[in-house]
């Protein structure tokens, strides 16, 4: 893989500079045909036209709402469901403030007329899972909820990103919200990757490159060959990990792919109302000679599977090389960094990745539980078990994910691996509602972040694929899933 920086653009002016030009970025686009009013700071009131409320965040922003007497202005704009808290094991006994969340979410919804998706309601998930899956988010839209991986949703074209709760009580009060715009920046991933290696990888592989502040103050926009090779699901991928870099949001220009995909959703439009918004979408791309604030070619050209040593995402390498020494790093301050990483992840520089023990696996998250991730981590464990000691979990990214794993019998192949076959929720992603990792225990885990704690106090998280998770399960290290047996015919 190489990376080359093109033409880094700062742009002092910023949002006049573009209305001299008349060539927009995609972001820029969907921006500006949102601004209500523009102040001299060149501070926006940006009308929002859908936001995706859960139990963990909301509770504040409707108080706020009935101590100032205020109203939800457009009840209809929001979709809300139960998924940080929720317990993914039906034997579990949940626990009494994740019920208290979930009562209030459903009783606030209901005094205020939002459409909530009940535990009961087989389309009920995590958020990012669901909006995309009802086509609820549409390109075009500009999409917030009170959760950092909103950046998710701008794989089908839409400008999403993640809001505090006091910004929340106010788009529900005025469906508008206070925002500075961000810096451009376009990331081009060039070349052609072939399963098992996936988006997961190319989207460490982009942390890697860019660094874990590389996009901060930016709208880091995806383009190139190997993004417009991959699915919608591969696409909320990559985008839901932009905002490891530090990017505002994440976006894809929509194309056929997502026309493809979104059509028929049950939130999607129909008939006339569907013609009139895909010859809008067919408007949503940058202007051929746009100018981004920063431009940064990638080619992925023989990218082998990566995986994570360290405490940040961008700690990675691919599988077949070393955790890195503290003393190469470019900066005293990125060897201190370099330092404390293998100090908590108990590593010692030089040790190739391969040579690394897992204790368990964890195949879900906001970032890869749809239905192409469990069909990536399934043919691997087909036929396969894991090994032992080591303990593995699929969680589904919704009920309606779960439903069409178990009709195409995906919930066998894991079972019979070893692995436990969960509900939907959030669930290991951050420890959530005993979903834990033990201190010291090492997890291979196709979520998003691998901070110190963030599994499990003392957890140690690697980063990786479905295919990649559920090769190292079965091999109690990790592995390049490349090198397994074929699997065809299984």
């Amino acid at each position: 893989m190489s990376v080359q920086t093109v033409n880094p653009v700062v742009v002092g002016g910023h949002v006049e500079e573009r209305h001299v030009t008349q060539l927009k970025t995609l972001y820029e686009k969907i921006w500006d045909d949102h601004v209500v009013d523009r102040l001299p700071d060149g501070t926006c009131l940006l009308a929002v036209d859908r936001q995706l409320i859960y139990e963990a965040t909301s509770p504040s922003a409707f108080q706020g709402l009935r101590e100032r007497g205020r109203n939800v202005r457009r009840p209809g704009a929001t979709l809300a469901m139960a998924d940080h808290t929720v317990a993914t094991r039906t034997d579990a006994t949940p626990r009494r403030g994740s019920l208290r969340l979930i009562a209030e979410l459903r009783n606030n919804c209901a005094d205020m007329s939002i459409p909530y998706i009940d535990m009961d309601d087989p389309r009920r998930g995590i958020v990012h899972v669901v909006g995309p899956e009802q086509g609820f988010t549409q390109p075009g839209l500009v999409i917030v909820c009170p959760d950092s991986h909103s950046s998710s949703h701008g794989a089908l074209g839409a400008l999403a990103f993640g809001i505090g709760s006091s910004e929340l009580e106010h788009v529900l009060a005025t469906q508008t919200l206070m925002q500075k715009p961000s810096r451009t920046m376009r990331v081009t991933i060039e070349g052609r990757i072939d399963e098992p290696v996936s988006a997961k990888d190319v989207a460490l592989a982009v942390l890697g490159a860019i660094g874990a502040g590389g996009g901060i103050g930016h709208a880091i926009e995806f383009a190139g060959e190997a993004v417009t090779r991959l699915s919608v699901p591969g696409r909320l991928t990559l985008c839901n990990m932009a905002v490891e870099a530090g990017a505002r949001c994440g976006l894809v220009a929509p194309d056929e792919v997502t026309f493809d995909w979104l059509r028929g959703r049950p939130m999607a439009p129909e008939g006339e109302l569907w013609d009139s918004a895909l010859a809008h979408w067919r408007t949503l791309d940058t202007d051929r000679g746009a100018v981004f604030d920063r431009d940064v070619r990638l080619d992925v050209t023989g990218l082998a599977p990566q995986v994570t040593w360290g405490t940040s995402p961008d700690d990675v390498v691919p599988v077949d090389g070393r955790v890195p020494d503290p003393a190469s790093a470019p900066t005293a301050a990125k060897a201190a960094s370099r330092q404390r990483a293998l100090t908590y992840m108990d590593l010692a520089p030089g040790t190739p990745i391969t040579d690394i023990p897992v204790d368990r696996v964890f195949v879900g998250s906001c970032t890869n539980s749809r239905l192409e991730d469990l069909r990536a981590a399934a043919a691997v464990a087909r036929g396969r078990r894991l090994a032992p000691g080591v303990h593995g979990m699929v969680v589904p990214g919704s009920g309606l994910v779960k439903r069409a794993a178990e009709d195409e019998g995906l919930h066998d192949v894991f079972t019979e691996a070893g692995f436990e076959w969960r509900e939907a929720g959030c669930s290991m992603c951050f420890a959530s509602a005993n979903d834990s990792v033990a201190a010291g225990q090492r997890c291979a885990s196709t979520s998003n972040r691998n901070f110190e704690n963030r599994q499990g106090a003392g957890a140690r998280t690697h980063l990786v694929s479905p295919a990649m998770a559920v090769a190292a399960g079965v091999a109690g290290h990790f592995v390049d899933v490349r090198t397994l047996p074929t699997l065809a015919g299984r």
